[in-house]
């Protein structure tokens, strides 16, 4: 029998991401611009020994970490290895208990998990947006993780 009570609206927040490397492996910066409304919120970091990937997934993860609710989510990242991952490949790894293709185990393979499991509670768009393009959102992504990365954010 169907209701007529509607579904709650759902937030929809987006994120765009991005993580870094220089050189790779070496010190990394991610950071990650979150979009409610009129509403942003810029969050960044660093490691002094990481990989390009390591960066790219721990933007994606924090940034769904901070979402104190389920959202319907539009995450832009210029990471095709995260967006692949994430859209394509985990669902294999994880039906061969996080091993690859070739039977190897999934490479860093602790934010991968960190990542599906911030993004559980959340619907989530995964967008893929060419880096170094012009998009102002992503460039402006760039430049926060690289001044993270730098220690000058």
């Amino acid at each position: 029998m169907a209701s007529d009570t509607p579904e709650p609206v759902r937030r929809v927040v987006e994120i765009w991401t991005d993580g870094g490397c220089k050189p790779n492996p070496g010190p990394g910066g991610w950071a990650a611009i979150l979009r409610y409304g009129e509403v942003e919120k810029e969050m960044s970091g660093a490691e002094a020994a990481t990989t390009n990937n390591r960066m790219e997934l721990t933007a994606a993860a924090a940034a769904l970490e901070a979402l104190t609710k389920p959202c319907t989510v539009v995450l832009h990242t210029d990471s095709e290895y995260l967006r692949n991952g994430i859209t394509r490949w985990h669902t294999g790894w994880v039906r061969r208990n996080w091993r690859n293709a070739a039977g190897d185990p999934v490479a860093n393979m602790d934010l991968w998990r960190r990542v599906l499991d911030a993004a559980k509670p959340h619907s989530i768009d995964w967008r893929w947006v060419k880096g170094h393009s012009g998009d102002p959102m992503n460039d402006r992504a760039d430049v926060l993780a690289t001044r993270a990365r730098d220690g000058t954010g």
